[in-house]
């Protein structure tokens, strides 16, 4: 799939921001990347509606770059490379023109309107099914193999409490845009901008939230804000606190349950994942849920019928935390387990 970015970076920076050169449209713009070129002749003796769809924007986003000015030009190329720069968008780069569609619409009104239905409709199955696109790109279950084959944990990777298809699976989870598609140009088909999620993250929760901004204040004023990139190969380690207002732990309201999260070097960007994925409702429900009943209980079968002290059992879960931060939620049973301890729960003359 990372062919198919590569084909539509050749059509931004070969073909539309060479249209100014007043060369008319046609085959010869693409001889510099002849694959892309077999595709575009592909489509334009084919009756089908995605192959339409692909060439006819093609040629009218070139007669529309065709007028602009060279500087016009360079500041389009600097969007579609800020745009396409997930890692620095995430790390909130102030060196990087990030642009919305709303930006380019208050200037180039009929531009807008074909660049979004261009790269919205980039991500559609009509058209990446198409025998002469797909032979050369080949398909988005491989990439998505390719995923759960070296990220085995079965989890969400947004929230860690959601199960998710892996390789074992006929079907897979959808895609999360990680800069909307609805929202940011040009980097609908980019790899780096497409992650697995599970259906709460995508749809439930994330929708269509611009990770990259926060909400609007009172004053309607938003700014831009740090958040974690998915594709990191060394990320940050999550902390988690969680104490209760309640000492009836059995008998919880979300209320009840108080999460703090560190460490306060990544403090923006663990803002604005509880924002964007509602992490501190979801977790709050957990910590109420039979599954936290359940850890409950099985601290009190260790100790009642086992003779081994919660103390002892919840070292024991720190261990297998460690292994497995996701599996049966271990990173947040720890939590929920640690909070209960500290509220005196487990001291020599608790009942509980």
């Amino acid at each position: 799939m990372e062919k198919m970015q590569s084909f539509i970076d050749y059509i931004f920076f070969e073909v539309w921001c060479k249209a100014p050169e007043g060369n008319p449209f046609g085959f010869d713009l693409f001889d510099g990347n002849a694959e892309l070129k077999e595709v575009i002749e592909a489509f334009h003796y084919s009756d089908a509606a995605g192959a339409d769809f692909f060439n006819g924007h093609v040629e009218r986003i070139y007669n529309l770059f065709a007028p602009l000015t060279p500087e016009e030009i360079d500041k389009f190329q600097q969007w579609y490379q800020a745009n396409n720069n997930i890692e620095r968008v995430c790390a909130k780069d102030s060196a990087l023109p990030l642009v919305r569609y709303a930006d380019i619409k208050t200037t180039y009104p009929t531009l807008h309107d074909k660049l979004a239905s261009f790269f919205k409709g980039l991500y559609s199955q009509k058209l990446l099914n198409l025998a002469a696109l797909r032979e050369k790109i080949g398909e988005i279950d491989d990439h998505y193999h390719n995923f759960m084959t070296v990220n085995k944990a079965g989890k969400c990777p947004f929230c860690g409490i959601s199960d998710v298809f892996g390789i074992y699976h006929s079907k897979r989870e959808a895609y999360d845009h990680y800069l909307p598609k609805g929202l940011y140009p040009f980097n609908s088909i980019n790899f780096r901008n497409l992650v697995p999620a599970c259906h709460h993250c995508n749809s439930s929760y994330k929708g269509t939230k611009d990770t990259a901004f926060t909400p609007k204040d009172p004053a309607g004023v938003t700014r831009r804000r740090k958040f974690f990139y998915p594709y990191t190969t060394d990320g940050d380690s999550i902390e988690i606190s969680i104490d209760f207002s309640n000492p009836d732990v059995d008998n919880l309201a979300a209320s009840d349950v108080q999460l703090s999260f560190g460490p306060s070097t990544i403090s923006e960007e663990l803002d604005t994942w509880q924002d964007v994925y509602g992490i501190e409702e979801r977790y709050q429900a957990k910590c109420c849920s039979n599954d936290a009943k359940d850890w409950l209980e099985q601290v009190r079968i260790l100790r009642d019928e086992h003779g081994i002290e919660p103390i002892d059992a919840l070292a024991s879960w720190r261990k297998q935390s460690e292994k497995d931060l996701t599996a049966n939620s271990n990173f947040l049973r720890v939590a929920f387990l640690e909070g209960c301890h500290r509220l005196g729960l487990w001291s020599r003359n608790s009942p509980a």
